[in-house]
């Protein structure tokens, strides 16, 4: 494959700046390995030297996996492999929407993954999902990914890929595979676990005399959208992957891969009525404010119309009239007093019987 011009800066320091000093390569390298008919050959390689021995072989591929290179270091990759400067610009920069593109003979893919956190309520939790991203970068002979943030490993993956020979001899596609079924078998995961914060959610919002802050769903509500926005666009890659020849990976390898369209399709569905449910619960929620203000209005009422007896019966026999009816009799004050009390207790009987108070 052709390489390209290096993609390290050119720009000269100023005479007043001290030059940066360029981070080795081998820093942002987490594993390179040569697979030869599905075998990892022994020993350790470079970047350059990993494609050297499969070019030199005729056979096999290499995979160069790296975590949050920049520039200079992925420039270092990017001559080696001939990978394209604009995907080189986005594997550096990352907050990429998943995507799929073509290159002549390189095929670049970029995966959003997320990671549930664990809190201890739903009710105080700042943070449901966080989220990361993986390109991937597909060759004739080599897979080049890219890593950005600490829960996105492919330790894991790779591990499983080497205990099964058969399917790494399927070439760099089989591994592309591996990452996409390994980042939709999270999404799964993820949304499991987020399934069981909106079912507690619901239960609070429906339980009675419980308060749940609006405030709280907004949020939840929230991470449905950064899940999905990180979920949704990865559809239509997968349905090229699957689906369509010229993308050149192998029809053993789209089979597969279509299985993994279907897992997605799971996951879509499920993040679409975790996103309906929530905004059910903000409409429940708001109603549910509503009938206990109006409630507290009511008792409120209640007690006014109970306080408003003795109040306009003080008032009247307080405006000092000379001629009022029983002003002197001896019972007056204690008839006063017994009237009030009579018509106080009968209003708040009424009031209790209709649920007022």
């Amino acid at each position: 494959m052709p390489s390209m011009p290096s993609l390290r800066p050119t720009r000269r320091p100023s005479a007043s700046a001290p030059a940066r000093i360029p981070i080795p390569i081998a820093r942002a390298i987490v594993d390179c390995a040569v697979y030869v008919d599905g075998e990892r050959l022994p020993g350790k390689f470079t970047h350059s030297a990993a494609l050297a021995e499969v070019r030199a072989r005729g056979k096999g591929f290499a995979w160069v996996g790296l975590h949050a290179p920049d520039e200079y270091q992925m420039g270092s990759v990017a001559e080696v492999f001939g990978l394209h400067e604009l995907t080189v610009e986005d594997a550096v920069h990352a907050h990429q929407r998943p995507k799929l593109e073509l290159y002549d003979d390189l095929l670049f893919l970029v995966l959003r993954t997320v990671n549930y956190v664990e809190h201890e309520s739903i009710n105080t939790a700042n943070e449901v999902v966080e989220t990361g991203e993986i390109m991937i970068f597909v060759g004739a002979d080599f897979v080049v990914t890219v890593r950005h943030g600490e829960h996105s490993g492919l330790a894991g993956v790779r591990a499983l890929m080497e205990a099964n020979p058969s399917r790494l001899a399927l070439g760099p596609w089989a591994v592309l595979h591996a990452i996409s079924d390994h980042v939709v078998d999270q999404y799964l995961a993820v949304t499991e676990s987020v399934e069981k914060d909106v079912d507690l959610m619901e239960e609070e919002v429906f339980s009675p005399r419980t308060r749940v802050a609006i405030e709280q769903i907004y949020l939840l509500k929230r991470e449905i959208v950064e899940l999905r926005k990180s979920v949704n666009p990865l559809a239509s890659p997968l349905q090229r992957l699957s689906q369509d020849a010229t993308t050149g990976v192998p029809k053993e390898v789209r089979r597969y891969l279509r299985d993994v369209q279907d897992h997605h399709t799971i996951v879509a569905e499920r993040i679409a009525d975790f996103d309906e449910v929530l905004s059910t619960l903000v409409e429940a929620a708001l109603a549910k404010v509503a009938v206990q203000q109006n409630t507290d209005m009511r008792k409120i009422s209640a007690w006014v119309a109970i306080a408003a007896v003795p109040t306009m019966i003080a008032g009247i026999y307080g405006m000092n009239f000379d001629h009022m009816p029983e002003l002197r009799w001896s019972f007056g004050y204690y008839l006063v007093v017994g009237v009030i009390v009579t018509v106080c207790t009968g209003l708040f009987v009424t009031f209790r019987r209709n649920h007022w108070l």
